[in-house]
């Protein structure tokens, strides 16, 4: 079974399979991913972002319980905003860095450990798409290192910085520490399909951002520094479609502010 497939619990490594929901677009790709986490030979899991409110998707999510935790990546109703019917559902406690999300449990931290389903996750903190954004490191066997990154880091294409909750300059730092992870640690993101590095993911992901930094120095130089953000995409973003425009001015603002802050 290959990506995407939806309505199926897919295996993609020995301790994580993917459930992915029915909510295709230009920002989610082929849908929002639900991660489903067991060690072999255990009953209950662990999810990780059960998606839109989605009745039919969160129920088949359930089916493959029992679900003893829920986690959220962020707050982004594409990844949240069924937390609270799935928690209903399945009886499990929700965790998220956002107090808000939180139900039954207490809130998550960088650095925390989370146990469960025979599978332990640590708790990275990867602010920048959102103020709110974790990644979660998943190790042991009898699979290999890997990392659910949510909309840090994508399967295809490349993240919005969700301005003003969102800000470049922690989102860069989050990239930093996600090169930094041992070679072949899998990518097991929040849309579109799985990837077999993070360090080369984080680091193609930072000479993009670069890149286009250097594309809106440019088109400053050209347009003023006074410029919008609608202006500078206009000239910057002439290779992507128009469709994505409004998301790709959040991800410009975004980098003005980080440029404005750097002089």
């Amino acid at each position: 079974m290959s990506h995407p497939a939806y309505g199926e619990l897919r295996p993609v490594t020995a301790l994580a399979s993917v459930l992915l929901a029915e909510n295709p677009s230009p920002m989610t790709l082929e849908g929002t991913n639900t991660w489903v986490l067991r060690a072999p030979d255990v009953e209950e899991c662990l999810v990780v972002d059960p998606g839109e409110e989605d009745e039919e998707h969160l129920r088949r999510v359930a089916a493959h319980g029992p679900v003893a935790l829920v986690l959220l990546t962020h707050r982004h109703p594409d990844h949240a905003a069924g937390a609270r019917r799935f928690a209903e559902l399945t009886g499990a406690p929700v965790r998220a860095l956002d107090p808000s999300l939180v139900l039954g449990s207490e809130a998550l931290g960088d650095g925390d450990v989370v146990a469960g389903a025979g599978v332990e996750l640590r708790v990275v903190g990867t602010p920048g798409h959102t103020s709110d954004s974790l990644s979660f490191l998943l190790d042991g066997p009898p699979a290999g290192p890997a990392v659910l990154t949510g909309d840090t880091i994508l399967g295809r294409g490349t993240t919005v910085i969700a301005h003003p909750d969102g800000a470049l300059g922690p989102y860069l730092d989050s990239l930093r520490l996600l090169s930094e992870l041992p070679a072949g640690t899998t990518v097991l993101p929040g849309h579109g399909p799985e990837l077999p590095d993070a360090p080369a993911a984080a680091s193609a992901y930072l000479a993009h951002r670069e890149q286009r930094l250097d594309q809106v120095r440019t088109a400053l130089g050209k347009l003023g520094q006074g410029a919008s953000a609608r202006q500078v995409v206009e000239v910057v973003y002439t290779d992507v479609d128009r469709t994505l425009w409004p998301a790709a001015e959040l991800s410009v603002q975004a980098q003005l502010d980080y440029l404005r802050t750097e002089r």
